[in-house]
């Protein structure tokens, strides 16, 4: 059941996984907040802000919104944090309000992995004020609580974080306004909303997702806050799960009833998504032609939430995938239903001695079977047409895509330049339903990386047998980790992405070879254990030097020369080459380097690993695993749909990696 708290109450939190959601009607600053045993927040390290959005087991969203989902995982963070404070702020030099006492009363809900409400709050009483304390999460006696505060500050960000005993207070107030104001400058508005009867904007949905074999294909990342530390998949929700936008009613699957029929009346689609909703920054003047009058609205790209084409696109990508998930969730409870409706009058009928035998059985049991023959066509037709609306809707988005989410055959790469600002997202395959073939939704996956990547080059439950030769399934995945390696690459600017390639035997060298010519590796492919060794003795040394610089306060004291750049580490055939030693460097790696810019990629079988026993599952489990072939293995949050995922390759033949990959070793050779 759900606390409704006021200003000053506590309630225990069962979980430690949890997502702050706060709707605020006008564009606010949502910033977070350490503190320790005494409630003080001992430096700027300790402020998760939209320039510093990610900090242990917490993160933000990167820009001002009017709505903001935060990631908290409070089994994440130091054990030194004793108190979690969510701050919000209006942005100054905006042209926005300046108080909230002008505004609609800030709402602040925390919920659970799947949606579940476990406390909300309502800041009222605020007039003056322009940054508040809106809750906090404090740990007691081994447990933590929540307890709403709602203190308001009329001197803004800056007098509110010194409240909180932080000494460069006012000028990380100024930083984190002044990041806001350019992030704002540099978007693009939304669209405006349609006029017609099946208007929608849509919303942004920021469920945190991590795709797994039992993990959602999005990543910990939602669209308004980025990386979170989420990863599992959660139970059927209903109306009120998560990932369900407010006001959206979609089929619950566990519903008894069948889906609506589709329209039988002729007439042009209308391609206005019925489950999608009006909810967006103020409109600009129209930027795409009204529909004629009687006609329905087309499909745009772009149309969705966000301060800028990049993140609306990236919205109406989520927004189709959730569409999709729903849609095929109530065809198949409307299918479950006819079925059970007809197992049940067929019981019925054998149950009567009377009706068992003859005329009135037999008239009986085809009867059931019509009925149930006509609830599964009525629900078919209802996701036919939700399918072609969602298929003509993914015709004008995918060529508008740019080119962190375009597939390698878009032509928005012969157009490639390397880019200045890293992206949102990286598409890193195409995701479908078998109720919904050919129809594809893009597999975004927010940045930076939150989890490594692990490309399986093993046998995967759905192979079929045309690929039984384990050297071609190791090729295959080598491949698909090259083209995943080259676009991190080219959607990175030049001097922020690095990759490190362990190659131990060397069996990879042919695939590896555009990426060697090129010159964009920071090193030729290691090789032997002395090179395995080596290049983790490094990546190693470099998590210690910055995590050591992090927690003291001196990021400004690395050594000259230092890479800042985000690693990411390849490993290829693992574990060949690998030691003890070299075993537990990697499993390090993976748990502490993500937090400061040190990604993982194993290109590995894991029944090559089983002499380790249960010593990698840790490993495994903490990696997003993709194939190099078609496989069921992602899932939705909402109902637990087995999506099958494909990976995003090149195009044989082609020269757009060369000429991607030479642009990228040009600009990187200027600094």
């Amino acid at each position: 059941m759900t606390a409704e708290l006021v200003r000053g109450q506590n309630h225990p939190l069962s979980q430690v996984r949890l997502e702050i959601r706060v709707s605020a009607g006008r564009p606010v600053m949502a910033v977070a907040t350490l503190g320790d045993e005494s409630g003080r927040v001992p430096g700027v390290e300790w402020v998760a802000h939209p320039g510093v959005p990610t900090l242990p087991g917490l993160e933000v969203s990167r820009q001002a919104a009017a709505d903001h989902r935060l990631a908290v995982d409070l089994d994440a963070v130091s054990a030194t944090v004793h108190r979690v404070s969510v701050l919000l702020a209006l942005p100054a030099g905006v042209g926005g309000p300046v108080t909230f006492g002008s505004v609609a009363a800030p709402f602040v809900a925390v919920t659970g992995l799947d949606g579940t409400e476990v406390a909300t709050y309502t800041i009222t009483g605020l007039d003056a004020e322009s940054a508040v304390v809106a809750l906090e999460l404090y740990r007691r006696q081994g447990a933590w609580k929540v307890r709403a505060v709602g203190q308001g500050y009329a001197g803004g960000l800056a007098e509110l974080l010194t409240d909180q005993g932080l000494s460069q207070a006012h000028q990380l107030a100024a930083g984190i306004n002044d990041a806001v104001v350019q992030g704002l400058a540099r978007s693009v508005p939304a669209p405006p909303p349609r006029t017609a009867d099946g208007d929608r904007s849509r919303q942004a949905a920021a469920s945190t997702l991590g795709p797994d074999q039992s993990a959602s294909p999005y990543g910990a990342q939602g669209p308004q806050g980025g990386a979170g530390p989420y990863g599992t998949t959660q139970n059927p929700q209903g109306p009120s799960g998560a990932g369900y936008p407010a006001g959206a009613t979609p089929t619950d699957p566990d519903s008894t009833q069948p889906a609506p029929a589709a329209p039988t009346t002729g007439g042009p689609i209308d391609y206005s998504h019925p489950r999608r909703q009006n909810a967006a920054p103020p409109p600009p003047p129209p930027t795409a032609p009204a529909a004629r009058p009687g006609q329905p609205a087309q499909p745009v790209a772009g149309d969705a939430t966000g301060w800028s084409m990049e993140e609306r696109l990236y919205n109406q990508v989520w927004g189709m995938f959730e569409d999709l998930a729903r849609t095929t969730a109530a065809y198949r409870s409307a299918v479950d239903f006819a079925e059970t409706r007809m197992e049940k009058e067929l019981d019925q009928v054998l149950a009567d001695p009377r009706s068992r035998m003859g005329g009135q059985g037999d008239a009986a049991r085809e009867a059931a079977q019509a009925r149930h023959l006509q609830l599964v066509d009525q629900a078919r037709e209802a996701l036919d047409r939700d399918v072609v609306q969602l298929g003509a809707e993914a015709d004008v988005v995918e060529p508008a895509l740019p080119a962190a989410y375009a597939r390698w055959d878009n032509p928005v790469w012969h157009a490639y330049r390397v880019p200045m600002e890293m992206p949102m997202a990286v598409r890193l395959g195409d995701l479908h339903l078998p109720e919904s073939d050919p129809l594809r939704i893009p597999m975004l996956v927010r940045l930076p990386l939150e989890r490594g990547l692990w490309i399986d080059s093993g046998r995967t439950g759905s192979s079929d047998g045309s690929f039984a030769d384990s050297h071609e399934l190791r090729r295959l995945a080598m491949e698909s980790a090259v083209a995943h390696m080259a676009r991190l690459l080219a959607v990175h600017p030049a001097d922020e992405f690095t990759v490190h390639v362990i190659d131990p035997a060397g069996s990879a060298a042919r695939e590896l070879a555009p990426l060697v010519r090129s010159g964009v590796l920071a090193a030729p492919p290691a090789a032997g254990a002395a090179g395995v060794a080596a290049v983790l003795g490094r990546l190693t040394e470099r998590v210690d030097l910055v995590q050591m610089a992090v927690r003291g306060g001196m990021a400004d004291s690395l050594p000259p020369g230092f890479d800042t750049a985000q690693q990411l580490l390849v490993v290829n055939d693992f574990p060949h080459g690998f030691d003890d030693r070299a075993v537990t460097q990697l499993r390090y790696l993976a748990d502490e380097g993500p937090g400061v810019g040190v990604h993982l990629m194993m290109v590995a079988d894991r029944e090559d690993a089983d002499s380790y026993g249960p010593l990698l599952d840790p490993l495994w489990r903490g990696l997003l695993r993709l194939t190099p072939m078609p496989d069921d293995h992602l899932a939705d949050p909402w109902v637990g749909h087995a999506w099958t995922y494909e990976p995003s390759l090149v195009p044989s033949g082609g020269q757009v990696l060369q000429q991607v990959l030479a642009q990228v070793a040009e600009a990187r050779a200027k600094y």
